[in-house]
């Protein structure tokens, strides 16, 4: 229930700081900026963002320092920046599991859609599928034919309950028609682990973590999750492309303000977002790491946003996972 005492006094502190932040926005920048990051230092979303933050800082004459905040599958850090003051000093640097969280957990202390708004997406990493080569797979077909005809016997390792690679592969699931097991681990490490090992039969794996491996023969790549080929792995195809159409789940980046965050500053961090993520060795770095930089207006952002809350709401729902 609503706390309509608390609402007001909410209500009425932002509309008195209302000129304030507009004039603020006529300087904007006038100092330091903060990106929060909710997950560790070397975590791909902080990969990333470092890249950009560098480009940001020299583009906008003030330095944007990198702040993790780790906890709760980025849970923490996101309520940190819900909360901040709506002026555009205080960013969140949210990887695809925030459009998750709102499905995912009962008791969530924002809301990803009310309490944020989008400057711009930053990049996108798909998800390989990859199995363990002894696996008689050669082909997405193939895989799926095996996993038809031992029904509930093949495995999916995932980077723990509620993961986006869980969620990928129960998309892959539905899709298919097929059944496969679930087993969690706490991180891709030890997953990528028990995979060449054959302990698990296979897994939707960020492409920043698993080429090392598909390159040197240890696990086989079957497909990848965006719509579009990717240049680190020019022979492997899409989902799509491979049989199931319109298959697509990848791992993304997003810059957001909190709600409340004038209009003008939300405007220039987004055109300079866009200047930097055009810039040529801006994306062959990031292009090294399997990652494409992904342009566009904040409305567009908002709009993608949403629209990744509401498709994976729905899978959440038919596969019963619930997080307290």
């Amino acid at each position: 229930m609503i706390n309509l005492k608390r609402y007001f006094l909410i209500v009425t502190f932002l509309t008195s700081c209302l000129p304030w932040l507009h004039a603020l926005a006529d300087n904007y920048p006038v100092k330091p900026i903060k990106i929060l990051v909710p997950f560790p230092p070397g975590a791909g979303v902080d990969i990333v963002t470092r890249l950009i933050a560098n480009k940001l800082s020299l583009a906008m004459g003030q330095q944007f320092i990198i702040e993790n905040r780790s906890g709760a599958g980025g849970n923490v850090g996101a309520a940190e920046a819900a909360r901040a003051m709506p002026d555009g000093y205080t960013l969140l640097a949210a990887p695809s599991s925030i459009a998750l969280s709102q499905s995912l957990f009962k008791n969530l202390p924002f809301n990803v859609e009310k309490d944020f708004r989008a400057v711009g997406l930053m990049a996108s990493v798909p998800f390989v599928l990859v199995i363990n080569p002894a696996i008689p797979a050669k082909s997405l077909p193939e895989l799926i034919t095996l996993a038809k005809s031992q029904a509930g016997e093949l495995t999916y390792a995932s980077t723990g309950n509620g993961s986006s690679p869980q969620l990928t592969a129960e998309m892959f699931k539905l899709q298919a028609q097929i059944d496969i097991r679930h087993v969690p681990y706490r991180g891709s490490a030890p997953a990528l682990t028990d995979l060449i090992s054959g302990q698990v039969t296979m897994m939707f794996a960020n492409a920043l973590s698993v080429l090392p491996y598909i390159q040197s023969g240890r696990l086989r790549a079957l497909a990848i999750t965006s719509l579009q080929m990717n240049a680190s792995l020019p022979d492997i195809p899409t989902m799509t492309r491979a049989g199931l159409s319109g298959f697509e789940s990848e791992t993304w980046f997003v810059l957001l303000a909190p709600a409340g965050t004038p209009s003008d500053i939300i405007q220039s961090l987004n055109t300079k977002l866009v200047d930097v993520s055009q810039q040529v060795d801006t994306q062959n770095n990031l292009s090294k790491q399997g990652a494409t930089t992904r342009i566009g207006s904040s409305a567009q952002a908002d709009a993608f946003l949403k629209k990744e809350i509401d498709k994976f709401s729905k899978i959440i729902k038919n596969s019963g996972i619930q997080i307290d």
